[in-house]
């Protein structure tokens, strides 16, 4: 293939992408009363939660400080990840309005499709982010990360829902149906929530916790954003796990392209 012809494929992938980003935003801005309702669980989670076990700070080795503070990171991580596992949700919408066999027909390439899919929960979910933050810091939260700590906590929100929408598009384009979809999503993201560091401190959780933290996604994230947030960051612990993010996004998003194939071969 020649450098003109390789040039060629790679525009016009980066012109479907934009096209296909750009009907889901709209969707997206046609719909504001979604990210008003899918707040209501995260600040469920602030409001009472953080009543509820604002004590928890006193166990030895928990560290002290404000449970308000200490678990809005975590929250943002957990909306992150919820909201995420339902991103194949418009991939099934899509087949069965016939949408997605007009798409795989026509020169659009597969990883256009998927970046639509991802820029919609992308998007909202840095308004999100910010929103949670913003609400935890007006309960009595303070980050001396500041505006860069604020936005690596996003980063890191945004990151772990590429990866997991990838991985709610493969299984979407596996099952092909909600039900199937809807049981894998509750399989992992509880586990994985409260297998992380996302809502109790990793110095007071069992060491088998402390084991399986290493190699979870969600306690990847959690770390970049607390490390961020703190008075004096360890980017090296930061940007080593935002890394660790990147690759699972990378490699959960190339899967996904590939599940496009087995999905046309099956229709």
């Amino acid at each position: 293939m020649s450098e003109r012809s390789i040039q060629h494929n790679a525009s016009a992938a980066l012109v479907q992408a934009g096209n296909l980003t750009l009907r889901e935003v709209r969707a997206l801005m046609r719909q504001p009363f979604y990210i008003a309702v899918t707040l209501v669980q995260p600040m469920v989670w602030l409001l009472l939660f953080g009543q509820l076990f604002k004590r928890v700070v006193e166990i030895p080795g928990f560290g002290g400080g404000s449970y308000i503070g200490f678990m809005t990171p975590g929250i943002v991580v957990m909306t992150a990840l919820f909201a995420s596992a339902w991103t194949g949700m418009g991939l099934i919408d899509d087949m069965e309005r016939g949408v997605m066999n007009r798409l795989l027909v026509s020169p659009t390439k597969r990883g256009a499709i998927l970046t639509g899919k991802l820029a919609h929960i992308a998007v909202s979910l840095a308004v999100q982010a910010l929103i949670v933050v913003l609400v935890g810091v007006a309960l009595g939260a303070r980050y001396d990360g500041g505006v860069i700590g604020v936005l690596m906590t996003i980063v890191a929100a945004v990151l772990l829902a590429i990866g997991f929408g990838s991985f709610s598009c493969t299984v979407a384009l596996l099952v092909r149906q909600r039900e199937s979809l809807i049981a894998v999503a509750q399989f992992f993201t509880l586990p994985l929530s409260f297998l992380s560091s996302a809502l109790v401190a990793e110095s007071v959780a069992p060491g088998w916790i402390r084991s399986v933290a290493r190699f979870n996604p969600v306690d990847w994230a959690v770390s970049v954003s607390r490390g961020a947030l703190s008075a004096d960051p360890d980017w090296g612990d930061v940007l080593a796990h935002c890394g660790y993010l990147v690759i699972m996004a990378g490699v959960l998003a190339w899967l996904a392209t590939r599940a496009f194939t087995a999905y046309r071969r099956s229709v």
